[in-house]
């Protein structure tokens, strides 16, 4: 009927453009996921270039939701500063501006149903027919989602192009431009896309069913609605979720209140400084501007919102030993692996560290030594030492398993039990050390000089090992003729210094037995390999995950 809004076919417009958006995002994810995740990851050491990247990945991606995602596994895991991510989710709002500016040059240009259908025939073919070729596959989806993305637009433009030709708004004109902003809040928090709904407002504004002034102030309203699936999502969530979400709510919210008294002013600038006519692009460059200019107002203040934010929400930190991986969402198994091989180079340090300690510091105090110097010597903090290390393991342990249950690769499976092993050969090794802190002390107060020169030996040897261990960590290159000749030396300075002992107990009485020191030898060298081997497993790793 003549008047009468279809809703129906509105609604299937709005259906099929959200399907066409998730289409794209998810062949897009499948495509260059990796690349982006990697872009994210690399690029992302100053605030602005936080900004570039979060605009880069979500103009192509067309999903902040997603991209705030990669930011938050990225923050949990410690990989990147939350100044950074900020500046990341400033760069998101402003890419998410793109779709409208494709949509504003190509929708309303041409026949729109005549543009999608080849992408859509192209699309549902290649998917249809290459589904054994993964890559095929996943252009297929790619061309479906552009065309079922136009169809949608083409079905929301007619149903508001039919209605708009009877239907006048000028009554609601007294309500004001604030009905525009609270229906652009309410609506984008309803479908949870403000693309779709700068959508259905460019429709509505090329039917002439609203003005420019209403327009801007809906897409005003859609850009603080959009905060509001973060939002949601924080409740219940960890404290960088719920910082990250409260920032960019400020960031929308005070933006939009600005921008809201300013419509008019804003207008002006686009038709009397930039002489734009077409109303349509109109709308999509004041969208940018107000995007724009949130960058720029917050950008100088990031570092103090930092601090700000890191002051809000400390109850709801996770606790536990761990340092990377305790606030990393296994959403995105891919960045979680990033996370899990950092948490195990601290690990490393951490064991290393360790067993330097054991092996020079667990000296008692010398009799000539103060007395608050013999009141507060502990030989137990070793032990604590280790037993945080045993926490941390614990802890590491629960996180795979959990990951486990994603849907890994091949790859990542692979690379998962690599670093698994790579755990357990730190812990063991440290084991070893932390089980002879006692056998040192004893020879260390041993009145027979040969024994001092013995644990004076095995000191200088773990040194030389850790200084050798450090070296190959910080290499950029992977040797496996290194890993063998370390294990060689290792096997022969054992036999050396086992053997010495031997040959000095043939002339020599000691007050510890040859037991205890054949065993303190035996465990130390025993030690020392296996932290090599963790050492090699977490370098194999690394260059696996770069290939």
């Amino acid at each position: 009927m003549e008047g009468v809004f279809d809703y129906w076919e509105f609604l299937a417009g709005i259906g099929l453009f959200l399907w066409g958006m998730s289409q794209l995002e998810q062949s897009l994810r499948e495509l260059a996921g990796n690349s982006f995740r990697d872009m994210l990851h690399r690029f992302t050491d100053r605030s602005w270039k936080g900004i570039l990247v979060g605009t880069v990945i979500t103009a192509i991606l067309q999903s902040s939701s997603l991209v705030t995602l990669m930011v938050l596994a990225f923050l949990g895991g410690g990989l990147i500063s939350l100044r950074n991510s900020l500046g990341v989710v400033l760069g998101a709002n402003l890419g998410t501006t793109f779709t409208a500016w494709v949509v504003a040059t190509f929708g309303f240009k041409i026949s729109v149903s005549d543009f999608a259908f080849p992408f859509l025939a192209i699309g549902v073919m290649t998917y249809l027919f290459m589904n054994s070729r993964p890559f095929l596959k996943n252009i297929g989806v790619f061309l479906l989602g552009f065309g079922l993305l136009f169809l949608g637009l083409d079905y929301m433009k007619l149903a508001i192009e039919d209605f708009a030709a009877t239907v006048d708004l000028s009554a609601y004109n007294h309500y004001g431009l604030w009905l525009y902003l609270i229906a652009g809040i309410f609506i984008t928090a309803m479908i949870q896309s403000s693309s779709a709904l700068i959508v259905i407002v460019l429709s509505a504004l090329n039917a002439q069913l609203i003005g420019i002034s209403q327009a801007m102030a809906m897409v005003i309203g859609a850009n603080i609605g959009t905060t509001f699936t973060l939002v949601l999502g924080a409740i219940g969530g960890t404290a960088d979720k719920k910082r990250l979400a409260l920032a960019n709510f400020g960031f929308n919210f005070l933006t939009g209140s600005i921008c809201f008294f300013l419509i008019d002013q804003l207008i002006a600038v686009s038709v009397f400084l930039f002489e734009i006519s077409d109303p349509l692009m109109e709308l999509v460059f004041l969208n940018s501007l107000i995007n724009g200019l949130m960058i720029l107002g917050f950008f100088p203040f990031l570092t103090a919102l930092e601090s700000w934010l890191k002051r809000r929400f400390r109850s709801d930190v996770p606790g536990g030993s761990t340092r990377y991986v305790k606030s990393v969402p296994l959403d995105l198994p891919a960045v979680a692996m990033v996370a899990l091989e950092k948490e195990m180079d601290g690990m490393l340090k951490d064991t290393l560290k360790l067993v330097w300690k054991i092996i020079h510091k667990h000296k008692s105090p010398k009799k000539d030594a103060s007395v608050w110097r013999k009141i507060t010597f502990q030989p137990k903090n070793l032990l604590l030492d280790y037993q945080q290390l045993k926490n941390r393991e614990v802890e590491v342990f629960q996180f795979v398993l959990h990951l486990q249950e994603k849907n890994l690769t091949a790859g990542e499976v692979s690379r998962l039990s690599e670093l698994t092993q790579t755990l357990r050969l730190l812990v063991l090794g440290a084991k070893e050390f932390k089980d002879i802190v006692h056998n040192l002390k004893e020879m260390e107060d041993a009145s027979e000089p040969f024994v001092a020169e013995i644990l004076q030996s095995l000191q200088g040897e773990v040194k030389d090992f850790l200084t050798v261990f450090e070296d190959y960590v910080a290499m950029r290159e992977t040797d496996e003729s290194v890993v063998q000749t370390v294990r060689a030396r290792l096997k022969s300075n054992y036999s050396s210094l086992l053997q010495r002992l031997y040959s000095q107990l043939k002339t020599k009485k000691a007050d510890v037995s040859i037991s205890t020191m054949a065993n303190v030898i035996e465990q130390v060298f025993s030690g020392l390999a296996q932290v090599w081997e963790g050492i090699a497993s977490i370098r194999k790793s690394k260059m696996d995950s770069v290939k």
